[in-house]
């Protein structure tokens, strides 16, 4: 099976796993865990902040990042379009008391900054109206094919946030990815956001984990908030030494995994019954939709699943995404398996769906 659904799907390398099993422990929840301890100082060394917090996953530090900044009654003001508001279960609301304000986004996945201020309340201290207390982006953008967030456009959030004396939270499962595609360091990114989610298990391939980075006085919240949420790990040096290998060794190479996506786009682009601007393609996520209406994205991800290419769907579109595990033979054939199906769904022998 060609595994496009998602780079989730990526494996740990041979040197993640003897890392795993050489890596010193001890009892994280006691902070005496060396190799989590090693994984935390670098990344936030990488980021460019003060200190970190490894967590099991991307939406508990997203969680935990808000809920250490957003009051009960408050609001954040998040994209429409973004994994915290549409694919974390709501977190913020459920277990802080705290109210999504969700922004209008644009195809490239920015939010407007007139957008963003006619989200807050024209007098802050109107009782009939929640104050916003965070702003929350997401770079590289997953619903909106990967997009990457210019630095220039994280400046002017930064700019308007300070305005309205508000701080920045930055979902940056693929930052490494946005880092690579701009040609900038990953702290450069991380600057513009008061606090900083990285996912170690998508491109960088590590096997689970996400952490989180920002001041030493948000990362003590953090922590303390990642143990309510039941995120205390005992000998967790066998997940960040697998970290430490992805962003030691894993980075470089995402600039593969983004040609392989142009190289995917450009040729699903030459398919007729297939939709999709390849200019948009900026990192490892392919969207694209088909075409006539009566062969939908759905019919093509069951069909092509049947023949051995895994394609994810998103709304009314098809999605694949490049990672590790994807090389580029893989690409020349899962383009030619589309091929087929799509030259079969729209000659004239193919009667319509019943």
């Amino acid at each position: 099976m060609i595994e496009l659904r998602s780079d989730t799907f990526t494996l740990p390398t041979r040197a993640m796993l003897d890392a795993m099993t050489q890596a010193p422990l001890g009892n994280d929840v006691y902070r005496e865990d060396p190799t989590v301890r090693r994984l935390e100082e670098l990344v936030a060394q990488k980021l460019g902040k003060e200190a970190a917090c490894l967590t099991p996953s991307g939406t508990m530090a997203n969680l935990a990042c808000v809920l250490a900044q957003v009051a009960r009654g408050q609001k954040l003001l998040v994209s429409d379009e973004s994994d915290l508001y549409r694919h974390e279960s709501g977190g913020a609301s459920i277990c802080g008391g705290a109210i999504y304000e969700p922004i209008t986004t644009q195809p490239n996945g920015r939010m407007l900054i007139a957008d963003l201020a006619a989200g807050l309340p024209a007098d802050p201290h109107d009782p009939e109206f929640a104050p916003a207390s965070l702003i929350c982006v997401e770079n590289t953008h997953n619903r909106c094919g990967g997009r990457v967030l210019p630095i220039t456009y994280l400046r002017q959030v930064r700019e308007f946030a300070d305005s309205a004396g508000l701080p920045v939270h930055l979902d940056g499962a693929r930052l490494f990815n946005a880092a690579v595609a701009l040609d900038v360091s990953p702290a450069e990114i991380a600057a513009c956001a008061d606090s900083v989610q990285v996912c170690l298990s998508k491109g960088l391939s590590a096997p689970v984990g996400s952490v989180a980075a920002g001041t030493a006085v948000h990362i003590e919240r953090v922590r303390r908030l990642r143990k309510m949420l039941g995120g205390g790990m005992r000998q967790a040096g066998v997940v960040a030494a697998a970290g430490i290998v992805a962003l030691e060794q894993m980075v470089e190479r995402l600039a593969e995994d983004h040609d392989h996506a142009r190289l995917l786009a450009f040729g699903l682009a030459e398919l007729p019954g297939i939709e999709i601007d390849p200019g948009s393609v900026q990192t490892n996520i392919v969207m694209f939709r088909t075409t006539p209406a009566r062969f939908t994205p759905q019919d093509l991800i069951a069909a092509a699943a049947a023949e051995g290419v895994a394609l994810s769907g998103l709304a009314d579109q098809a999605r694949a995404v490049t990672h590790a595990g994807v090389t580029r033979a893989d690409i020349d054939r899962a383009l030619a398996i589309i091929a087929r199906i799509v030259h079969d769904a729209n000659s004239p022998a193919s009667s319509p769906r019943s």
